[in-house]
């Protein structure tokens, strides 16, 4: 049963928010509310992309099976994200699988509803080109990530993603295994252990699915700072 929350939700969501009303509840008359346990694949890679859909709650991941079997993780969603954008715009099929990381709620929007639409109604098309693309920039800024942080500092702006707050002190709670956490921040769980360990020294210490970061802004500047000067540091 969709609530009040989960329309709000959806149209808040980068997909539906630049959309004139009239458009946006054609839409979510013809879209039901999904729940998927934890653990749960919502869509193999490969198969036809026959939804996009909005994550109401709960966690998803995106991730990829290499052929030597190993897992790759693209990317994490949670509320007021969506995803299957790109491949449902171009009638395709899904490059990567889906699985609920958590208990979570969704809302698929049928591909063939987007594409009848969008015949009508180009605004749709600005909406799809909008979402693709900060999938898009999402993904430069992972890759940036990657080739310009350390291992610590990738963790702390992972941290930085979940405060509430812009300073002082802040407790947050990490939303999925450390597993997870390591393969999206491109890390074996063993260098995220160590990386952990580090952020000690600035004042966050993590217990079970919990961390305690004494001074937010303190690790933001971590986080700015130049790697070969924490590298020369370290030495």
């Amino acid at each position: 049963m969709r609530t009040d929350d989960d329309r709000r939700v959806a149209k808040d969501s980068v997909l539906l928010a630049s959309l004139p009303e009239d458009l946006v509840e054609t839409i979510l008359s013809h879209t039901e509310t999904r729940t998927f346990s934890r653990g749960t694949t919502i869509f193999l890679q490969g198969e036809p992309a026959e939804h996009v859909y909005i994550v109401l709650e709960g966690w998803i991941k995106l991730f990829r099976i290499s052929q030597n079997g190993a897992e790759a993780v693209v990317g994490v969603f949670t509320k007021g994200r969506s995803f299957g954008e790109a491949a449902a715009f171009q009638n395709d099929v899904y490059p990567v699988a889906a699985e609920a990381v958590t208990d979570c709620r969704v809302m698929p929007v049928r591909s063939g509803l987007i594409l009848g639409l969008m015949n009508s109604r180009p605004e749709l098309c600005t909406a799809m080109l909008a979402s693709t693309f900060k999938h898009l920039h999402a993904l430069v800024a992972q890759i940036e990530q990657l080739k310009g942080h350390t291992g610590a500092q990738r963790v702390a702006e992972f941290l930085l993603e979940l405060c509430p707050v812009a300073d002082g002190a802040c407790a947050v709670t990490l939303p999925y295994d450390k597993v997870l956490i390591a393969g999206r921040l491109g890390m074996k769980p063993e260098s995220l252990s160590r990386s952990f360990a580090r952020l000690r020294e600035l004042g966050v210490k993590v217990s079970q699915n919990h961390a305690m970061i004494s001074d937010v802004a303190e690790l933001r500047d971590y986080v700015d700072e130049d790697r070969s000067a924490i590298w020369s540091r370290a030495q």
